[in-house]
């Protein structure tokens, strides 16, 4: 019997070759209707054999498009309608937005092979995209996407690229980011003076990697952003670049040209692997092992074990890659602390006198982006994300919302991001960065103008953290006053816990769920700085049941600079000697001052990782956020929880005696102990207190959030420790750090109260 049904998808299904693939399996079986986007989803029209409507609704459902990610899906019977053929159909925009958006996607094989192959028409074209691949969110103006929602409409295509666009046989088949060299982007070589560089298409890769190779440093404009690249095995030019762009230790990322010369250098597991060649292709931060080549390990990461390593993501990075023979040093496009640069003239002004040569080209890149960074843990690959933005933002898959509260959440100050829920779905902004930093301010205030302009929606509600001196909170403030709404203020570690509890839909859980947030810094209710807290959860109630015992808080930010100022706080008598050699008698008497009328104290957790970092000689200050703690993490290598012992207990209100634990690790440090046996006990006895903790309160379910659970050996004891007797929940499509404070302000306000 011939029927007619409605079809419609939901997810990341626009800008992913949905429509055509749905073309195509219509007439393979010989069914009749339209397909579209519309601002929820993809949406069909069928009129054929009920059979094969049901073949058809089952075969899109269970092998859809390669990048596409279905979250809903229903189909209905409706009137018989008729259609002579099956046909796609240009998008139609009849109410707001209410879809999950499209984020970047790395060069797929198919183009990664023609624009190697002399005798394809885009050989050597670094812009070439299908349906599988190429930027999205970083060029996208509006949705539903289609070209003429995107900054490269200003490209008309060719008659070539007309016809693999209407070819339902073709790759290319409704490619909103179709070009080729006759109609698409241009690149161009310049010198620091301005100078053109008279190279074709095809020559300029070549002219670049000859400059590399020569020790020049060149900032590379990608299809997200500027990237300053250079000879990674040439310590000279990377220690210039440090020095050029005023970064002294902060790692560098490192682009290899291929898998092969990878693999003859480092040790990869399988997952690893896997997201090196996935379609998000973020950083990867791997051990360095048995290294087995030629790079300028020291400068490119000092002091550290591990490399932060990525692989060819664009055309324009695959064809440079064709052309070195070494990996190179692909580091944001900025200065260090400001956001990622894409700009051809700001990039000029700004970096003119960092760089050598720019390589520039002429499409807009309208939602710039740093690359992601992830990281497993050594023992159980538990994957922990370091930086979520390329390929990533700005979406989120999880649970749908009801749509009746539309929510702008600011986020926090250090790792800014911003959440909006202005429909069904929660969007989450790429990293944005230091708030401290004014470009890096205002990047924040355009993206949050710009999650309303495209779904043309101002918020009810806006959220911002407790601590009134974050910029975030002072522009939320602001933003409410103007657009009259309301403001819900929400403190910053509840919203940490709520972002693990929201991740994995965990407010419903008829258990009584331990909340484990450890940081640096976070506004306390009772005015304190939080960073070592333990929670409970139930029935939409979040309780702190106990913390790190309380110390000094010194000099304000300072302290999170300089972590001698933590171990100065927490010193007793038998430390006095070490601080001497750490503090001048002029300092000491400043700071004794200080103490004796400062009443701000702290619970922080990442503070006490610094102090540990002081005492045991590891690092005085900071140079980049966390150094200390991510050196002290550096020490440890394969550890034996058997060998591990305790420095503290929990004291009987639930607090971890915190000076006690440091007595305890520096007496083992006068005994002689080595550090990497004091950082493993270090951590070992953290791990404990949780499950002292859990069991204290009769808690077998845990949630774990923070900075300091960016700590992958902190992360595989607890999960050694915790065996079968204990249910544990990191964040995990998220990172751990601020980053995630943006969506746990909206998930503590959808679903907590005050009690």
């Amino acid at each position: 019997m011939i029927k007619s049904y409605k079809v419609v998808i939901t997810g990341q299904v626009q800008g992913v070759g949905f429509r055509p693939h749905v073309y195509v399996l219509a007439k393979k079986l010989g069914l009749n209707g339209t397909v579209s986007n519309n601002e929820e989803g993809v949406i069909i029209y069928l009129t054929g054999q009920e059979k094969r409507i049901r073949a058809f609704i089952r075969q899109l459902i269970e092998h859809p498009p390669k990048v596409s990610r279905i979250n809903t899906h229903f189909a209905r019977e409706i009137a018989l309608q008729d259609h002579e053929d099956f046909q796609i159909i240009l998008s139609r925009k009849g109410s707001r937005l209410n879809l999950q958006l499209t984020p970047d996607f790395a060069i797929c094989p198919d183009c990664a092979n023609e624009i190697r192959d002399p005798d394809n028409r885009r050989y050597y074209y670094p812009f070439t995209t299908c349906v599988n691949c190429g930027p999205r969110w970083a060029i996208t103006n509006t949705f539903p996407f289609e070209r003429d929602h995107t900054s490269i409409v200003e490209f008309a295509m060719c008659g070539d690229c007309q016809r693999e666009y209407t070819d339902p046989l073709d790759r290319r088949f409704h490619s909103q980011t179709n070009s080729c060299a006759k109609c698409g982007i241009n690149m161009q070589l310049t010198d620091n003076k301005g100078s053109i560089q008279p190279y074709t298409q095809t020559d300029i890769f070549e002219k670049i990697a000859d400059l590399l190779k020569d020790g020049a440093i060149i900032a590379l404009k990608n299809t997200s952003g500027y990237l300053l690249c250079c000879d990674a095995t040439n310590k000279a030019v990377v220690q210039k670049l440090r020095d050029k762009k005023n970064r002294p230790n902060k790692p560098f990322a490192i682009l290899y040209p291929n898998f092969e010369l990878l693999n003859s250098e480092l040790s990869l597991s399988k997952k690893q692997i896997e997201t090196l060649s996935s379609t998000e292709r973020p950083i990867l931060i791997i051990p360095k092992g048995n290294y087995r080549g030629n790079l300028a390990l020291d400068t490119l990461a000092p002091n550290l074990n591990q490399l932060g390593i990525m692989m060819p993501y664009t055309g324009i990075l695959q064809l440079l890659a064709e052309n070195i023979p070494m990996p190179i040093v692909a580091t944001s496009g900025n200065f260090h602390g400001s956001p990622i640069i894409s700009d051809n003239e700001e990039c000029f002004s700004t970096l003119k006198n960092v760089t050598d040569y720019f390589v520039n080209h002429n499409l807009h890149i309208l939602n710039p982006q740093d690359d992601s960074v992830v990281k497993f843990s050594s023992k159980f690959e538990q994957q922990v994300i370091f930086r979520r933005s390329r390929g990533y933002a700005p979406n989120y898959f999880g649970n749908e919302h009801s749509g009746n509260k539309k929510i702008l959440a600011m986020g926090g100050h250090l790792k800014s991001t911003i959440g909006f829920l202005p429909n069904d779905y929660v969007y989450l902004s790429q990293y944005l960065g230091n708030l401290d930093h004014y470009d890096v301010y205002n990047r924040f205030t355009q993206t949050a103008e710009r999650f309303m302009e495209i779904f043309e929606q101002k918020p009810d509600n806006i959220l911002v953290d407790a601590h009134p001196e974050y910029q975030s909170t002072q522009y939320g403030v602001e933003l409410s006053k103007t657009l009259g709404t309301n403001l819900v203020h929400i403190q910053h570690h509840k919203a940490h816990f709520a972002s693990v509890l929201g991740e994995h839909e965990l407010f419903d859980s008829d258990k009584t769920i331990l909340g484990v947030i450890w940081d640096g810094t976070g506004y306390g209710d009772d005015g304190n700085i939080w960073g070592g807290e333990f929670f409970s959860y139930q029935n939409g109630v979040m309780d702190r049941i106990g913390h790190l015992e309380y110390f000094d808080w010194l000099a304000g930010d300072k302290m999170s600079r300089e972590p001698r100022l933590s171990l100065l706080s927490l010193a007793d008598d038998t430390m006095q000697e070490m601080l001497n050699q750490k503090f001048t008698k002029q300092e000491r008497k400043v700071y004794e001052s200080i103490r004796k009328t400062n009443k701000l104290k702290t619970s922080s957790v990442g503070r006490l990782f610094d102090a540990v970092a002081s005492l045991l000689g590891i690092c005085d200050y900071n140079t980049y956020e966390g150094e200390a703690a991510i050196l002290l993490e550096n020490w440890v290598g394969q550890y034996d929880l058997k060998a591990c012992r305790s420095y503290a207990s929990l004291s009987d209100s639930d607090k971890i005696p915190t000076k006690k634990l440091l007595h305890n690790l520096y007496a083992d440090y006068k005994d002689g102990a080595k550090r990497e046996r004091i950082i493993s006990n270090f951590l070992y006895t953290l791990a404990s207190l949780v499950f002292e903790m859990a069991d204290k309160h009769n808690s077998r379910v845990l949630a774990f959030s923070g900075g300091v659970f960016q700590n992958t050996t902190l992360i595989d004891m607890l999960i050694e420790l915790a065996g079968n007797s204990y249910k544990l929940y990191f964040n995990r499509n998220l990172s751990p750090n601020d980053e995630n404070i943006s969506f746990g302000q909206i998930n503590y306000h959808l679903y907590c109260r005050e009690e």
